[in-house]
């Protein structure tokens, strides 16, 4: 029982299809929040990082909406991501991985680089 307890800290990536979204992601993100708290996690944050090119075509799509979360969850409800966006049509591709970065690094993607303006 107590092992239920204990949070690991996960990083996900989802690529969304841009035919399928119309909001730039913006329900997915309300969803999958919704999810881990469903799951007993906490959520921590999304990082929506745009629409991309791909390299190559997955499912015959030539580009897709990236979105990043960040979040902790107990180690054997991970599975359930999996499960609830296994046949989801918006999702072409997602992973799911653990977040072992030491408290006090700065994840690159939040960073606004010197010099560098959006």
């Amino acid at each position: 029982m107590e092992r239920d307890l204990i949070l690991k800290k996960y990083e996900a990536v989802f690529i969304l299809d841009i035919r399928k979204v119309d909001d730039e992601g913006e329900a997915f993100v309300k969803e999958f929040t919704g999810l881990i708290e469903k799951l007993g996690g906490v959520f921590v944050k999304s990082v929506p990082m745009g629409r991309k090119q791909f390299s190559y075509e997955i499912a015959k799509r030539r580009a897709g909406i990236y979105l990043n979360f960040f979040f902790e969850l107990p180690a054997d409800k991970v599975i359930g991501i999996r499960d609830a966006y296994k046949l989801d049509e918006r999702v072409l591709r997602n992973m799911v991985i653990v977040d072992e970065r030491p408290e006090n690094m700065v994840c690159m993607t939040t960073v606004k680089l010197e010099g560098e303006e959006r």
